[in-house]
């Protein structure tokens, strides 16, 4: 297959790291009082991993630790040195603390130095968006940068005795994340093989204009929190609601941007919220039933800015030469729509991986 028009950029190395043994939903039930089968129907994950002890409390993985090693990974799959790297962008709604940045952090631990690093405060669809600035510095004359994203939610659950008595939009949360990282080696060549995954379109569009929020986090320093201020806050009902519209209008507007027929979309990258909802969505796209589900949040949990890197993780040990990919995010705290067109070049070569 070729395209009219040459892709933005390439991937050509992802790496991934997720914390610890797997929990279940029985453990995660013990853990805090809650029913399994409640989980189980009401959000449909059945595993995720945390980067802390849920018996002890005591932090075994922080963000730090999930970034470095994810992008490790990603700079060996793709063959990068770290010398080889110009800049480095990290996304994440839970930074390890505000100053020094999380990006600069797992820089240091990566070993880069002298070159730029930013860091994106955002949700589900930081990925995407630091793709787009990853975009924006290769068209600036950069050849090789890192992405990476993840979050971590030790900071923001209390694993106390009472959290079996919160209210549903706050004890949503314990149940749906997970905590996690990946990370993509993105450059402006394809590459000697020409086996990187090419990006031929890339959305990004804030669609919150007069929406209330989805989803909220809070943070407060050392003075006494406000006990009005709603740390943290999911109204399901209303993501349940505008998320499978918002992700069929993203792929739509991705076939646009690309120049794609439905029928050429082997593969397809849906939000991933919670296990129960991705079947919501992926009914609602539009795209043939031959299109091939990528999807990893009912193992992992929602990893929020972890999540898109982690499905492309997969994609690049699934998609054959020829073969072109979807991928579509929508963040809800005030509603973001974002999404890849992606291509691996006919000439490419891939192997499965476990």
């Amino acid at each position: 297959m070729s395209t009219a028009t040459p892709p933005l950029f390439h991937i050509s190395g992802t790496g991934r790291a997720l914390p610890g043994d797997a929990v279940s939903n029985a453990e995660l039930g013990r853990a805090f009082g809650i029913s399994e089968s409640w989980i189980d129907v009401f959000v449909g994950t059945r595993t995720r991993h945390f980067g802390r002890d849920l018996a002890s409390g005591k932090v075994t993985h922080t963000l730090t630790d999930l970034c470095a090693e994810a992008a490790d990974r990603a700079l060996a799959a793709a063959g990068t040195a770290p010398a080889d790297v110009d800049f480095l962008v990290l996304s994440t709604a839970t930074p390890d603390a505000l100053l020094p940045t999380t990006a600069n952090e797992t820089a240091d631990r990566l070993g880069l130095t002298l070159l730029p690093t930013y860091q994106l405060q955002a949700g589900c669809a930081g990925a995407v968006q630091a793709l787009d600035l990853a975009r924006a510095l290769l068209a600036g004359g950069h050849r090789t940068g890192l992405v990476v994203a993840g979050d971590v939610t030790d900071r923001f659950l209390d694993t106390g005795p009472d959290v079996a008595r919160l209210p549903a939009q706050e004890l949503v949360n314990y149940v749906l994340f997970g905590d996690g990282a990946a990370a993509a080696v993105v450059t402006a060549d394809p590459g000697p093989d020409h086996t990187a995954l090419a990006v031929h379109a890339l959305l990004h569009h804030f669609a919150g204009l007069g929406r209330p929020p989805g989803q909220i986090v809070g943070w407060h320093g050392a003075a006494a929190p406000d006990p009005a201020r709603r740390m943290l806050f999911e109204d399901y009902r209303a993501i349940e609601a505008q998320v499978p519209d918002l992700a069929a209008q993203t792929v739509a507007e991705l076939l646009a941007a690309s120049g794609w027929a439905p029928q050429q979309i082997g593969h397809v990258l849906p939000p991933q919220l919670s296990g129960r909802m991705t079947d919501r969505i992926m009914a609602g796209l539009g795209l043939p039933a031959a299109s091939r589900e990528v999807s990893c949040v009912r193992e992992t949990g929602n990893t929020g800015n972890a999540l898109p890197l982690l499905q492309l993780d997969l994609l690049a040990g699934r998609l054959e030469p020829g073969g072109r990919a979807l991928a579509a995010v929508v963040e809800s705290s005030k509603w973001i729509k974002a999404g890849l067109a992606l291509e691996r070049p006919a000439t490419g070569r891939t192997e499965d991986r476990p």
